[in-house]
């Protein structure tokens, strides 16, 4: 099949679009902290792209899409893309292989940034590199050559269409290792943790969903009806999610609270990742549902209840929000969007526990390989930053700078 101009143009503007949610996670992040901690939080967005762009090109790709090893990872045989260019690649004949590589390297930029949101405020700048480094590589990668790059859990017929199992199930279990293992911030539970400017977070919500139209639509890696199919049921998920959030915040507390929105609306873009390219739309909006009310309700027993300082909701939000897209895509996947598996209701019961095969495998994969990699850090320059340190705020005793001088 020869390369088609439209579908890298449109591949190449998708990758852009997810380029620009790393930066607006940023944002989102940056407003739920302290001012204090602003510049920090958004470094740890904007760092994570740059250092994770180099070391996608040096060994990510290769590891995640390399030819197969007993289904576990990829060869080294695109080490520091050796080998692959512009003619079309092995796992998309339309398109240069290169722009394959874009699209997905910008998935392994914002998959290790949304971990930080766990253990912002508290996280020492040496520890949090070795850390994104080495989950990249140790997590991402084989977990992303498990479900995309030929691995088991592709084979096995676990659906993902978008990153539900590889992206957000990763990094939600690791953002709870991770806030385990740093413990709660000194001020943790009281008005002085609560976040300095929902302005900036509204912003970051709302390029994060512009931008989930690329992370979406574009996984069809073709302009066809399959990613105008992925744009639609992303964006009703997502406005589903956001009114559910908001309804249950209304009830619960007398308000309508503009952050309830604005988190709902991206735990409903997560919720739909996975199966985005699998449900129709009226099943969007179930979804969307669903995560709108799992993901408020996990976010209330995990800071009230377990007292778990998850400082950004991560787990709350893209773990369950994750878990819950991924089950569901096995509920109502059909071949009537894409011609692959039918899901329970559609008569095919065992896609509900294929999904739930995925879901513990990449739950367990990325706990228990978070846990060592914490571990062997926090041995070697150690985890969180001093007590007098975190009080002054991350923003000056690790940068040496102020976001704001009022």
């Amino acid at each position: 099949m020869e390369i088609s101009a439209g579908d890298t143009a449109w591949v190449l503007m998708s990758a852009a679009l997810v380029m620009i949610m790393t930066p607006a996670l940023g944002f989102f992040y940056g407003g739920l902290v302290r001012r204090k901690n602003v510049l920090s939080t958004l470094m740890h967005s904007f760092f994570t792209f740059c250092l994770v762009s180099v070391v996608w090109v040096l060994w990510g790709y290769t590891l995640a899409f390399g030819s197969d090893k007993g289904g576990l990872i990829g060869s080294l045989e695109f080490f520091g893309l050796r080998g692959v260019g512009q003619e079309p690649g092995p796992y998309a004949d339309n398109i240069p292989a290169l722009a394959f590589v874009a699209f997905q390297m910008m998935f392994a930029c914002i998959t290790p940034a949304l971990i930080t949101g766990a253990f912002a405020e508290r996280k020492s700048f040496k520890a949090y590199l070795l850390f994104t480094v080495a989950w990249v590589t140790l997590v991402y990668a084989p977990l992303c050559h498990w479900v995309w790059g030929g691995g088991w859990i592709g084979d096995m017929g676990a659906l993902d269409f978008a990153g539900g199992t590889v992206i957000h199930i990763s990094s939600g279990v690791a953002a709870v290792v991770a806030a385990r293992m740093l413990g709660q911030r000194k001020d943790f539970g009281t008005p002085e943790t609560d976040p300095h400017d929902l302005t900036m977070t509204v912003l970051g919500a709302s390029l994060l969903w512009f931008g989930w139209f690329g992370f979406n639509a574009g996984s069809a890696l073709a302009a066809n009806g399959l990613a105008a199919h992925a744009f639609v049921v992303t964006n009703i998920a997502a406005a589903a999610a956001a009114i559910t959030w908001l309804g249950i915040s209304w009830w619960r507390h007398g308000h309508p609270s503009v952050m309830g929105a604005a988190c709902g609306a991206v735990a409903g873009l997560v919720g739909i990742t996975p199966a985005a390219g699998f449900v129709e739309p009226w099943a969007a909006i179930v979804i969307g549902l669903g995560a709108g009310g799992f993901c408020f309700f996990a976010v209330d027993l995990l800071k009230n209840v377990v007292k778990l300082d998850d400082a950004l909701d991560v787990f709350a939000v893209h773990g369950v929000g994750g878990i819950w897209g991924a089950l569901a895509t096995g509920l109502f996947a059909t071949v009537a969007v894409n011609d692959v598996a039918d899901g329970f209701f559609y008569g095919n019961p065992e896609q509900l526990w294929i999904q739930f095969v995925a879901v513990v495998a990449a739950i367990a994969f990325s706990g228990v390989v978070t846990f060592i990699i914490l571990k062997v850090i926090d041995a070697v320059v150690g985890l969180r930053v001093q007590e007098e340190e975190e009080v002054l705020g991350l923003d000056t005793t690790q940068h040496g700078e102020l976001a704001y001088r009022l």
